[in-house]
């Protein structure tokens, strides 16, 4: 039976000596109040196109290609960072113009639900 490796870094160095790789650790910044907020109005206008445009959860999620709890998520701003792509894949499931989903974002939209509706 053949027994494992176990490079030691003890030394600092993070590199694996035999391949030259560097190991390192990914390290996420936390988000500033200002980014959580944010992506609370980001879920914020999305929860309310998605009640105006009369879609269900299910229905929004299925059609942005995301799971209804990763959609629940966003609307709670539990995620509220979310994949560009998936925020567009949810403008287009809701009728909401990008532009009109980053200004609720921001804070400076006009009421969502006459966008939805007009879209």
């Amino acid at each position: 039976m053949a027994s494992a490796v176990i490079p030691d870094y003890s030394d600092g160095s993070g590199m694996d000596g035999s391949t030259g790789i560097s190991i390192g650790l990914m390290v996420r910044v936390p988000l500033t109040d200002e980014e959580r907020e944010r992506g609370e109005r980001l879920g914020l206008a999305l929860r309310d196109a998605r009640a105006s445009a009369s879609r269900s959860m299910v229905e929004v999620a299925a059609e942005a290609g995301i799971s209804v709890e990763t959609l629940r998520k966003i609307e709670t701003g539990r995620i509220p960072t979310p994949a560009f792509f998936t925020v567009m894949a949810l403008a287009d499931a809701v009728g909401l113009p990008l532009d009109v989903l980053r200004a609720a974002a921001e804070g400076g939209a006009p009421d969502i639900a006459e966008v939805a509706e007009a879209s």
